[in-house]
């Protein structure tokens, strides 16, 4: 019964808008442009997606992380994963995603061709740093998605009171949803987290003008924290 209505709310909250007849964002000019260890952000047309931007007050509701095309990834190993898991033309320029109902996938970026998307590109990251924070996301491949913060987010969408206990919000809990699932935004915090790469540290004086930055829990990162970060 509980998987049951758990399908149910998932294909609710993932049925999409149409395309809008005018594309937002020039494309060709970002399939050019676009560099690996880029996030691409996604206004998304989902009613989960909808959620999102209400809670985060943000246009963007998803976030992918771009790796390039196969022949880009210099590791073999690595390389193998990625044809594990992608069966495409070995020339489409992929990136990494988690996404309900899929898990954590790699596509090829065309699939957001006409949709509303952002280039958020990480400030002076190292070669090194780049390919080890693309491998950690490549090794997530596979991973399912976290549907419990899902249900966290659709919540909101309900009176309180007609929500069972065990299904409200265990999004700021100790141990907010199982170590081998993740959402979008999560996967690739970890990723940038993995190089300590700060998205949107907690900062905190210690001493007159001296601040520390600490790192926060990257299952609180949404999509809206890389476009707000300076770090990107």
């Amino acid at each position: 019964m509980i998987n049951w209505i758990r399908t149910a709310v998932v294909n609710w909250l993932t049925h999409k808008r149409p395309l809008p007849h005018t594309p937002l964002s020039d494309f060709e000019r970002i399939r050019h442009e676009v560099k690996a260890c880029d996030v691409i952000l996604v206004e998304g047309r989902s009613r989960v997606s909808d959620v999102i931007k209400l809670i985060t007050q943000s246009s963007w509701s998803h976030a992918a992380l771009y790796i390039g095309r196969l022949q880009d990834i210099e590791d073999p190993k690595l390389r193998e994963t990625v044809e594990a898991h992608y069966k495409g033309k070995i020339d489409r320029q992929l990136i990494i995603e988690s996404e309900l109902g899929l898990g954590t996938v790699v596509r090829p970026l065309t699939v957001y061709e006409r949709e509303h998307l952002r280039v958020c590109r990480p400030r002076g990251l190292s070669l090194s740093d780049g390919r080890k924070a693309l491998a950690y996301a490549i090794g997530r491949l596979g991973t399912g998605y976290d549907v419990r913060q899902i249900f966290d987010l659709a919540r909101f969408l309900f009176p309180w009171f007609i929500m069972p206990r065990r299904w409200r919000s265990s999004l700021f809990s100790t141990r907010p949803g199982k170590s081998t699932q993740t959402v979008c935004s999560t996967m690739i915090a970890e990723a940038f987290g993995h190089i300590q790469f700060p998205i949107l540290p907690l900062v905190k004086r210690i001493e007159g003008d001296r601040v520390q930055l600490f790192m926060r829990n990257p299952k609180l990162c949404t999509p809206s924290d890389f476009d707000y970060s300076p770090y990107f």
